[in-house]
């Protein structure tokens, strides 16, 4: 149990980020922890598999993926139970990670295809349009999402020439993350502070803003990176294009029945180490955006409204409903 919480402490800490990467990564941590446990019968198996099932939720309570990873575990478990012995059991579970990692890795090539057909090829303009039209297509993102990136490396693939404006990302400055692979593959990004956002879509006239997901309700708010509402007033006000990116298996379906979505408020220390004592610093990493400020949601299943999520990801993953 102490490896577990060691492990549980690096999704804590941020050591390992992204919502796919740590749901990745929570599915693995369980996986190790089910060959290491000493259980007598199914039932004793089952309740320390719990238990670290819990362990590894607390560690990010806005993460459904990384809740749906282990749920999906779990549920296969229980189903199959009775026919299975002690010694099956780290075995089993080692099938169902793969499993639910090529749900990820399947949603994320499907969604990187589809989301790249929302950048267009630059034609050739006539000599009005060079006139009067500017020259590039300009794309606009917040924070690290692989899925994101994903999305706009598979449109440099296909040979599609745009630049991409993004935010640092206060204040863990995960935007560095995006640059950094953006620019590996040879796209031309503008790194901007996040207080810029709204200069950053008018100066560079953005096309098109793109956004990733930590959460998806069942009303269709997206819950994201703090800063992502903000981006969403700003796409709404200068009349651009706001598409949020994510697989299905971000989809919280305990909303479905009242349950909210928390908002984490992380370290104060994040943002300024040692602070005055009588100073009270808030770090919120997440907020809402309202569906009525999406114009789609991007996901392995297609592009259809936020509010729409409940219905395809109970007909694409029957085994992750309750």
């Amino acid at each position: 149990m102490e490896v577990l919480k060691q492990n549980a402490q690096k999704i804590i800490s941020l050591e390992i980020q992204g919502a796919t990467n740590t749901a990745l990564k929570a599915i693995e941590f369980l996986s190790e922890y089910a060959k290491r446990i000493t259980c007598t019968t199914i039932e004793d198996c089952m309740n320390q598999l719990q238990e670290a099932k819990s362990i590894l939720e607390e560690t990010r309570p806005t993460e459904p993926a990384l809740q749906n990873g282990l749920r999906f575990i779990m549920n296969k478990l229980k189903k199959c139970k009775g026919e299975l012995c002690v010694e099956d059991v780290p075995g089993r579970i080692e099938r169902y990670e793969e499993e639910f990692k090529k749900y990820i890795l399947d949603a994320k090539q499907k969604i990187a295809e589809i989301g790249a057909n929302r950048i267009p090829r630059i034609r050739k303009k006539t000599d009005y349009e060079s006139l009067h039209l500017k020259n590039d297509f300009v794309v606009m993102t917040h924070c690290h999402s692989s899925v994101v990136t994903g999305i706009l490396l598979k449109a440099k693939q296909q040979g599609k020439e745009f630049r991409v404006v993004n935010t640092e990302t206060q204040p863990k400055l995960q935007g560095r993350k995006t640059a950094r692979e953006l620019l590996d593959a040879g796209i031309e990004v503008i790194h901007v502070v996040d207080s810029a956002m709204r200069w950053a879509v008018n100066t560079f006239q953005v096309d098109l803003i793109l956004i990733g997901a930590d959460s998806i309700t069942s009303e269709g708010t997206v819950l994201n990176k703090i800063g992502s509402r903000l981006l969403a007033l700003v796409a709404h006000e200068e009349h651009v294009p706001f598409y949020v990116a994510s697989p299905l298996l971000k989809y919280q379906p305990r909303t479905t029945v009242g349950f909210l979505e928390e908002i984490e408020t992380r370290d104060p220390e994040e943002i300024w180490k040692e602070h005055p004592k009588n100073l009270k610093v808030l770090n919120p990493a997440f907020e809402t955006v309202s569906r009525r400020y999406i114009d789609g949601l991007i996901t392995e299943a297609g592009i259809f409204a936020s509010s729409h999520a409940h219905w395809y990801f109970t007909r694409l993953y029957p085994d992750l409903v309750e």
